[in-house]
This record gives C-alpha cells, structure tokens and sequence, in this order.
C-alpha cells in the first residue's frame, strides 16, 4: 500500500481525507524528521465513522463463530506476512528499539491468536428458578460499537488489546490512535483488516488531536464502551464523561511500579530482571519498573552489580540491532525527567550514573538515597531513570511499595517462593512477580491494576467479558399464578 494511505482516514471501508483545517504531525523521535502531515478528522467525520460502526454491527453480530475465525485466521496471516513493515514502522514511529519492536509483535500476534478463540466461548447460561415451571435463560451478546483510543508508547500491542477482542466477540469499532503514533496504533492496524478481508465498517479509524474531536468521541450517542489506555490524568477526565453520559469503560492507566529485592535475593538474578524491567522502550512503559526498593543487608551490593549492568547498555539510534535504550517520545518528555532527577538530587538523591541526555535521547540513570516524598518516586517517571530506596525490613519494603497512589503491577526477588507470594498478596496492586521483572502481558491472563491505575481487566475471559453483555430470559413451561 503506498504511504500515502496513512495520511487519510479508514472510515467504512474507505480511505478519504480528514475534513478538519488542522493537521496531525507524525515526527520521528530520534531524528525529529516529519515522517507525514496527515489531515485531522473533524468531528463530522468522527460521527460518519461512529454510524459505519453501528450499522456494520447489526450485520456482523450475526455471523457465525466459523466465519468470525476465518478472519482472524486471515488476519494472522496477514500480520504475519507484513512482520518487518510493522517493526520498520515501530522504530521510525515510536522510537522502539529492535528488541522491543520485536516484543510487541509477538505480544499484538498472541492478543490476535486468543481473540480467534472468542466467538466459540461466549457461553450462555440456564439458571434454576424458585418459580415453578420456570427456567432462567442468560444470554451473552456484544456490546455494540467500542471506541478505542490508542497510546503511542506500545502502539500496536495496546490498540490491538482492545480492536481484536472487541471485533471477535461481535462488536464493531472506532478508533482513535495517538497523535504520535498514528499509524502503529491506527491506520496501520486499519489496513492489516482491510487486507484480511474484514467487512466495510468493522474497523474504522480517525486521526485526529484529542482537543478537537476527544469528548465527542466519548460522548457520541453511538459508543456503548471506551477503551482507554494512557495516562492516569486523560483516562479520569474520560471516566468522568463516560459516567455522565453511562457509557461503560475500560481504563489502563499510568503505574509507579516497584521492584522488591529481599535480604536472600540471587543479586545477579535480580540486576538482570531490574535492567529488562526499567530500561525496555526507555521506560515508557505504564507497567516499567520504577522504584526498586533494596533490603539494607543487600542494598550496597546491588546498587553496584546494577550500575556494572546499567553502564553497559547501549543507548542512540533505535534502529541498530545493538542498542537497548533509543530516544524518548518528545523533547518535552526528556525535559520533564530532567526536572524531577534535579529536584530529587535537591532533596538528597544521588545520581550513580546517567542523567544526561542528547536529543530526545537520555542516558540510562539510576539514582541512589531516594525517599518516597521525592518526584522520582512519587511521580511516574516514563522514562530510564531507575530510583533506588533502601529498605530496614521485609515490612518497610512492603510498605514503601504500597506508598504510592497506583498500583498496576511489582516484583518481589527472593529465594523463598511461598515467602514472594505472601509479599507480594500485600502489595496493592493488580499484577505481580515473584522472581521476575514487571513487564510481563499474557494474552490469557487477567492484566489490569488497582488504586488510579485503571478499573477493568484486559486478557482472556477477562476480555471476553468486559467486551460483551449478558441478558436475562425468563421463559415459563405454562403460566403462573399471581396474588392479585
């Protein structure tokens, strides 16, 4: 398909130009290049797109599991077949490193592969009644339409989390993809299932800036869920419009994740999991390690294994195969860190390695005599700082973990697995690991957090209900008597 289809928008079917005056800017990261100028969607486009949607699903709710599957059999194969286009797309959209391209492809095919699963276990149920002659039917149904917005940060992964399960169970979509990645977390993804053969209306796409057509997307009298994956701060002001107007909603949101590492960790283990967790995609990611907070019987022995480690990343250009840390999503990205490391080393933070930055490209850092009242704790970084806590106690490490207002996901090091588990139930949070970092998304597994996290779980049944509605049938063998 020429580029320049990924500089318009995918409404029923159909590429066309966005009717707004103003334009989407789509800028490599790591070299700041304009990679294309596309045409924002206005809102009567949004609400074209938002009809498509609702009239395709009157049509494709009604297909059957088989033919459901046959697409998404279509579908992987498609994905598959354009692997390095996606990856090439990643790098230069995103600023992912090889090895992370390479991750999130495999973890938006496994989102595809369970999907494929759906349509073949939304189950119904006959419930018994304490009214003679009477059973109880439960129905389960798609939603209707679902308006995805999609994040740039793991930009395919994440849209395609909400697309996949939403069109397998019946559904039809709207997508809005993020204003930095436009293509990875929407047009591409628009064109994989117009190459599958997908019907016209199924998957729509609109590119267009939040301030402009944001609300209306949420609030348009089409939705009947949105899917939300970003920050903490736009995923409450879409919670808050969707509650006004009963919209249903699924919200990922920003983490402040700590790393555990008792007093009888393996350290080597431990530095290597810490290293993957905090440094893959520079950070930015909702479930990256934050705060690592170090029994004080261990703590001195860590911080130096771990900046042997960290000192041996390679960090620049994204695109070569060697480098582990490339650049940051914007240069107001990297201004924001550097002002929460200064104010942190203000208050008494040491800086151990890193903290410069060239471009949007910044050193992997570690800072070491953080507290919890510092930015570097407090906030979610986003970015490859790694803050290291020293911690007295099993109870105080739990403690400070549990000192934080989110709470998506953790890791606990320890020799002792029964000992990781009982830790980590205490730990206020929606996903954990015992002796692994906290990165980790599972198609088949429950992923979600707790606290200002997100509410909702994505993966597997967790998916499969949040996507679809249940109805309750009440049918009478004869008829009843009533009182009156």
């Amino acid at each position: 398909m020429s580029p320049q289809t990924f500089m318009k928008q995918y409404i029923n079917g159909e590429w066309q130009s966005g009717s707004s005056e103003k334009m989407v800017e789509n800028v490599n990261p790591y070299t700041n290049q304009t990679l294309s100028n596309i045409p924002s969607a206005s809102e009567e486009d949004l609400d074209r797109a938002y009809q498509a949607a609702e009239k395709a699903q009157q049509e494709w709710k009604v297909f059957t599991p088989a033919e459901v599957q046959s697409y998404f059999e279509e579908l992987v194969k498609v994905v598959e077949k354009r692997k390095d286009e996606i990856v090439d797309w990643l790098v230069k959209e995103a600023g992912s490193t090889i090895v992370k391209a390479e991750v999130e492809y495999q973890a938006a095919l496994g989102i595809i592969k369970e999907s494929a699963s759906f349509p073949t276990r939304m189950n119904g149920q006959i419930l018994p009644s304490n009214t003679k002659g009477k059973e109880n039917r439960v129905y389960r149904s798609p939603k209707g339409v679902i308006g995805v917005i999609g994040p740039w940060n793991f930009p395919f992964h994440l849209a395609m989390r909400s697309i996949a399960p939403a069109i397998a169970t019946g559904n039809t979509v709207v997508v809005k993809p993020a204003s930095e990645t436009p293509v990875t977390s929407g047009l591409f993804i628009a064109e994989l299932f117009e190459e599958a053969g997908f019907p016209k209306g199924v998957c729509n796409v609109v590119v267009g800036r939040g301030s402009e057509i944001g609300d209306v997307f949420v609030t348009h009298p089409s939705v009947k869920l949105i899917s939300f994956t970003g920050s903490t701060e736009v995923g409450s002001h879409i919670g808050e419009l969707a509650g006004r107007h009963i919209k249903d909603t699924a919200l990922e949101l920003g983490g402040n994740n700590a790393m555990i590492v008792l007093e009888d960790a393996n350290i080597d283990k431990a530095v290597q999991a810490a290293a993957f967790g905090k440094y893959l995609h520079q950070g930015q990611i909702c479930m990256a390690v934050n705060r690592i907070i170090v029994h004080e019987q261990v703590h001195d022995e860590f911080v130096s294994a771990f900046k042997e480690k960290v000192e041996s990343l390679k960090f620049g250009d994204p695109s070569e195969k060697e480098s582990v840390v490339g650049p940051l999503i914007n240069h107001e990205a990297v201004k924001r860190i550097q002002e929460d490391i200064e104010k942190s080393v203000e208050q008494g933070a040491s800086i151990l390695t890193g903290g410069e930055a060239e471009g949007n490209i910044m050193q992997p850092t570690i800072l070491t005599g953080v507290t919890s009242d510092m930015p570097a704790a407090e906030h979610e970084m986003f970015g490859p700082v790694a803050s290291i806590i020293k911690a007295g106690s099993e109870e105080e490490a739990v403690k400070e973990a549990n000192n934080s207002h989110y709470g998506l996901s953790g890791s606990v090091f320890t020799e002792d697995i029964h000992r990781g588990v009982e830790v980590a139930k205490r730990i206020e949070t929606g996903m954990i690991h015992i002796n692994d970092q906290s990165v980790n998304d599972e198609a088949h597994v429950a992923f979600g957090g707790e606290k200002e996290s997100g509410i909702g779980r994505f993966g597997g049944e967790w998916a499969l209900e949040k996507f679809t509605t249940v109805k309750w049938i009440g049918v009478m063998n004869g008829y009843r008597e009533f009182p009156f």
